[in-house]
């Protein structure tokens, strides 16, 4: 289970859960699941990227929890959720599988919910896309930072030009087990410089560091090796709720062509955002920016949880 070495102080510090919740998915895995906000409020489902946990969406979860029902999760092996036992629980069924478990947890049989997926997280919603248990959910989808296939040969991470020996340097540190060490000055110039846009704040810098500094070394390589042979393309098409896009114009992990090719292959694109100067992490980042799109799917696509009790009066 990952260390847990978030800020602890701070806009970045991740607030106290209203309920915490367990989810079981297809193959016995476990998943730690929070639940901010009012009962009864519209819903939202934040699904994180590689080597993060729910300590990354703290600046959404503090200033959407006023008004809106928000549900995060640890995917497996990160934040409190346990590693997967063996390589076979490393796949992207396996994110897939996560998800329609936190959803069938979190939310009422039909209760729809806006999905925001960040990096990895986006990939989780799309490689979701077409499956009836996740749909049943989706009222409308927010993919930031994020891509479908060839994101070691697309990566910007590695100064090179690009080519073969880029995408194969590139392709090496997704594979890699290699520990991160302590979080340092040098472990954040080097997070700032990959993850992020060169305007970043120390105390967003720090507040991702931390997190990902805290991910398993074996975890990180497990979903670094699924990420590298990653091809969910064609899944994009299937994805026929509401969607938009957001992309920083610095970001280096998954370049604004990565989004450029999501959002001109949705069916229903209703808005896509390029970020200036930012970089990959776009809820840290930018998180104004990303919580305003949240709201705003949610006020045209969402509406409040209707309970069983309503739903037979109106009967």
């Amino acid at each position: 289970m990952s260390r847990l070495m978030h800020v602890t102080s701070g806009p970045y510090a991740p607030p106290v859960a209203a309920r915490e919740l367990a989810a079981v998915s297809t193959d016995g895995s476990r998943l730690h699941v929070e639940v901010h906000g009012p009962d009864g409020a519209p819903a939202v489902v934040l699904v994180h990227g590689w080597t993060c946990s729910t300590a990354f969406w703290a600046a959404q979860i503090r200033e959407l929890a006023r008004d809106h029902r928000v549900i995060a999760y640890d995917q497996r092996g990160h934040g409190r959720s346990p590693a997967p036992a063996g390589p076979t629980g490393y796949s992207v069924g396996a994110l897939v599988d996560d998800l329609e478990a936190v959803l069938a947890t979190a939310l009422e049989p039909g209760e729809q919910a806006v999905l925001v997926g960040h990096s990895m997280g986006g990939m989780t919603l799309m490689a979701a896309a077409g499956r009836p248990k996740v749909a049943e959910h989706a009222a409308a989808v927010l993919l930031c930072s994020t891509g479908t296939v060839r994101l070691a040969a697309l990566s910007k991470v590695i100064p090179l030009r690009a080519g073969r020996l880029r995408t194969r340097l590139t392709r090496g540190l997704l594979h890699s087990a290699a520990p991160l060490g302590p979080v340092t000055p040098l472990a954040r110039r080097i997070m700032r410089y990959a993850t992020m846009g060169p305007g970043s704040s120390a105390v967003k810098t720090d507040a991702c560091t931390r997190i990902v500094h805290a991910c398993p070394r074996r975890v990180r390589q497990g979903w670094g090796r699924v990420l590298a042979a990653l091809d969910i393309e064609a899944n994009v098409a299937k994805l026929t709720v509401p969607t938009a896009v957001i992309v920083g114009t610095a970001d280096r992990m998954t370049p604004p062509e990565a989004a450029e090719a999501i959002a001109a292959a949705l069916p229903d694109c209703v808005d896509f955002a390029r970020l200036p100067g930012i970089g990959h992490m776009t809820p840290v980042e930018a998180p104004d920016l990303v919580t305003a799109q949240i709201r705003r799917l949610v006020a045209a696509h969402a509406l409040a949880r209707t309970t069983h009790a309503e739903v037979k009066e109106g009967a």
